[in-house]
Formats: C-alpha cells, structure tokens, sequence
C-alpha cells in the first residue's frame, strides 16, 4: 500500500473530508443525558457517567471519566486497545462545569484527541502497529479539515444566500435560505461520502459504538449477542448536536446585519460566531435531554434520530467486539480509579487484547 512521507496510509485523505462532521457526531455523547430505548420501549435513566465515543478506522474511541481508550482491529483479526489518561484540564478543571464556557472543552477534546486518535487508527488497521502523531502533523490536519468544514458548511451557504436573495429583500430571510442551504448541504454530503466503501464501515462502527453505549446504560451484559439487540440510533448522537447548530445558526447570523456589510465581514462573522454557536447548541442539547421524558421534547428532538440513519451502519458481530473493547478499557479503568461502576457490566470478548497504558503524545 502506498503511504505518506510520516507513515500513515494514502487512503487516510479520504477520510479527511468526513473528518470534521464524524466529530462532531461524536460530540453527543461525551455531554449529553442518556435515553434507552429497548424491545420498542422507552425508558428513561440517568446514567451514573456519560460514557461515549467516536467511530474509527476499523475501530471504535470510547471516552470514559479517566482515560479515553480505543480499540481497532487490523488485517490480522487481532483487537488492539490502547488507552491513556485525560488532561487534567478536561477531568479536574472548574471550567467545565460552567454553562457556556464548557463546550469550548468540549470542542476541545472532540477536535484534539479525536482527530488524533483517528489518525493512530489509520495506521494501526493498515500496519498493525501504533504510531506518534506529531503537534505538526496534527495541526496540519486540523487545519485541513477545519477549513474544509468552514469553507463547505459556512462560507459556501452564505455566498449562494447572498445570490439567491438578492440586495432588495430582506435579512431574515437571506439567513433562512442560508440555513436551509446549508442542511441541505450537510445532508447531500454526508449522503455522499455514506457512499464510499471506507466510510461505510466507519458508519457501520458508529453504529457499533451507540449499540455498545446503549447496552451499558441498560445495564445489560457486554457480549455481542446481547448489543446487537440495541439499536444503531441513540439520542446522545451528535447528529442532533449538528442539527441544532444549523437551526440555531439562522438566530445568531441574524443579529448581524447583511445590508451594506462587504461580503468579506460576513464571512469573518461566520467563523466568529461558530465557537459560540456551538457552545449554544451544546446546552441546548443538553436541556433537551434531560428533559427527554416530554413528548413535546421527543418531538423537537426525532429529525436528529431521523438523520442518524444516514451516519450509522448496522454493525457485524466482529464490530461490535471492537466496541466492547474499546468501553471495557474505560469501564475498567474508572473502577481502578474508583469512579466507576460498582458492579461488574459485562466482559470483554475474549479475542481482544489490550496493549500496555501509553501516555498522551505531545
């Protein structure tokens, strides 16, 4: 197989393009209350943590209260899970309790560790082997993905907006049109890109992840026969998080005015806002899953289940032993620390080996 000058397969490029959006899928379940739904019956539970993770390279991330672990499985069948400690920063830190201010940690962790721990399985499931992701390296990538996802979903909307609607109408209605534009772009591309073999099985592990996640919110056993009865669709999905963004965004690009702004302020706008927009819909999100008991929430809230099934997969059996891996490691490590559960959920299968603890890598 061909490879980049740092070792990381070629085909890691495709996966570039849904880097941005699979993350922000991600973030869901790292903040959000939980909801679990089993045989058709709703039932409603608040987790003793909220436990979640994001799909990978032939792998699953799951993070837990201590440590973020990740399991992949590469061309020789054998699960690999490697785990490391949290930042302090995101464990221990006051900031994250404060309404507003913790979703920039959020983002934080979602767009740092995910994007690094996409890139380790790129190599893993091509070479069996882990490999260091250098500052450099990683803030290219970033930088990549950022601007594409910028670039698509913010700047692109607001130009086609400003043809559309022309000078003479007014501002609300420019920002409406550019929301719609940009859903309906989000939904094309993640249609698109669903159609690609890769991305697939990327889906396919998304899936595997909010099976396994369920499962132990049930409290139910960690074997494959017994997540494969959950669903692929979970309501901590940051599916929803991105709908809420798209919404949320027409109020707040509405309190700048578009008439006789120069087009190069609305784009700075644009990027200006994401990080508080973001932030916005991250409590919302969270105020509406804590509510989730109403029926008028679960209505506000089912076009984000709806859209999941364009980002999730039915996952296969192998799958979802990966993603029993991966929160295992988790589960096991926040009871060494005390934090975790205090009864035993389930085992992991017994083809996964789980490598030595590594450290974070600068």
């Amino acid at each position: 197989m061909r490879r980049l000058r740092l070792g990381l397969p070629a085909r890691l490029g495709l996966h570039l393009l849904s880097l941005v959006p699979e993350l922000l899928i991600a973030t869901g379940p790292f903040v959000i209350q939980s909801v679990t739904t089993q045989s058709g019956r709703a039932r409603f539970r608040m987790p003793d943590f909220f436990y979640g993770g994001q799909a990978l390279i032939e792998g699953v991330m799951m993070r837990g209260r201590t440590t973020v672990a990740m399991s992949v499985r590469p061309s020789d069948g054998v699960i690999r899970t490697f785990s490391e400690p949290l930042p302090a920063a995101l464990t221990h830190s006051r900031l994250v309790r404060i309404p507003f201010v913790r979703g920039v940690f959020v983002l934080y962790e979602t767009l740092v560790i995910g994007t690094r721990m996409l890139m380790r399985s790129a190599a893993i499931a091509a070479e069996g082997v882990d490999v260091q992701i250098s500052r450099g390296m990683l803030a290219v990538t970033m930088v990549f993905s950022l601007g594409f996802a910028v670039a698509l979903f913010f700047v692109l909307p607001l130009v086609l907006s400003s043809l559309a609607s022309g000078r003479g109408n007014a501002d609300w209605l420019a920002n409406v049109i550019e929301g719609g534009i940009r859903l309906v772009l989000f939904i094309a591309y993640i249609a698109a890109i669903g159609l690609m073999p890769d991305v697939k099985r990327v889906f396919a592990y998304h899936g595997a992840e909010h099976k396994a996640i369920s499962t132990h919110e049930a409290r139910e056993p960690l074997t494959p026969a017994s997540v494969d009865r959950f669903s692929t669709a979970h309501t901590r999905c940051g599916t929803t998080f991105i709908l809420i963004v798209v919404v949320i965004s027409i109020f707040f690009f509405g309190l700048v005015p578009r008439q006789g702004v120069p087009l190069v302020l609305l784009f700075a706008s644009r990027i200006v806002l994401i990080p508080v927009i973001a932030a916005a819909a991250y409590e919302l999100v969270r105020f509406g899953a804590s509510h989730y008991g109403s029926r008028l929430v679960r209505a506000l809230y089912a076009p984000g289940l709806w859209l999941q099934s364009l980002t999730t997969r039915a996952p296969d059996h192998s799958m979802l032993e990966v993603s029993i891996s991966s929160l295992e490691s988790c589960l096991a490590a926040d009871r060494a620390a005390g934090g975790g559960p205090a009864t035993e959920i389930g085992t992991a299968p017994e083809v996964a080996v789980v490598d030595p603890t590594i450290g974070i890598v600068s």
